[in-house]
């Protein structure tokens, strides 16, 4: 996507979530551990809907990928049928590989968000971003929702100092595994890459702050990409 940092990076991650973090990079796809439920069973996309053209199954992980042959057309979601979230924890492994000509993919985790373009698996919404060469990773995007307000502005109070961009880059594995969590808590989001926090904002926009909505896993139209994640694990808040 074009981007617009509506939510830009934001502070340092909390001590109780770096024992979580920490707990969840041994966590197996099947298994999710205490408190937490598994969302993908390691082996097919059960549970799941979307393009299955472009999702698969691959080494035990949910695959998304587009080539010159089978391109997306727009951006494109795979979305879990379990229902809306809406105060939650998720933790998730991905990986975002380089085409032939050395280029990485770019990919995202839609929550509290709705499907737009049934036919084409179209989700609009919050978004968890990455990508493979790091710049946006962690950022907090709206896909295909607000970009700006009339006075170009948003209504997000910045709760926190990020991590700064040299120490969260040098934490980023480039082509590898990396965890990924997301805690929506009310109009409180945070988002952490391999346990360094990268947004912490609070929508305070009540007209469009979304309370609710479709989880999803996105694969970006343009260059031939490749996608993966797996240990999709899940917890609901009060």
């Amino acid at each position: 996507m074009k981007r617009n940092p509506l939510f830009p990076f934001l502070a340092p991650a909390r001590p109780a979530f770096l024992l979580a973090a920490l707990l969840a990079a041994t966590v197996s796809a099947s298994a999710a551990y205490p408190g937490f439920r598994s969302l993908f069973n390691g082996e097919n996309l059960a549970g799941w809907k979307g393009n299955l053209t472009l999702w698969s199954v691959r080494d035990g992980a949910i695959t998304g990928q587009t080539t010159l042959e089978k391109p997306a057309k727009g951006n494109t979601f795979l979305v879990w049928e379990g229902g809306d979230v809406k105060n939650f924890e998720l933790h998730a492994r991905f990986r975002l590989l380089p085409n032939n000509d050395k280029k990485f993919a770019n990919s995202g985790i839609q929550y509290r968000s709705r499907i737009v373009d049934p036919a084409e698996w179209v989700v609009a919404g919050y978004q968890g971003d990455m990508d493979g060469d790091g710049k946006y990773i962690g950022m907090l995007y709206e896909e295909k929702v607000r970009v700006t307000n009339v006075e170009g502005k948003t209504k997000i109070d910045v709760t926190g100092v990020t991590t700064p961009a040299e120490e969260l880059s040098a934490a980023i594995h480039i082509g590898e595994w990396n965890e990924y969590v997301i805690i929506a808590d009310g109009n409180h989001l945070q988002h952490f890459v391999n346990g360094k926090l990268t947004a912490d904002v609070t929508d305070l926009d009540e007209a469009h702050a979304a309370k609710s909505g479709v989880l999803a896993l996105q694969l970006h139209v343009g260059l031939p990409m490749t996608v993966q994640f797996r240990d999709i694990q899940l917890k609901t808040l009060p």
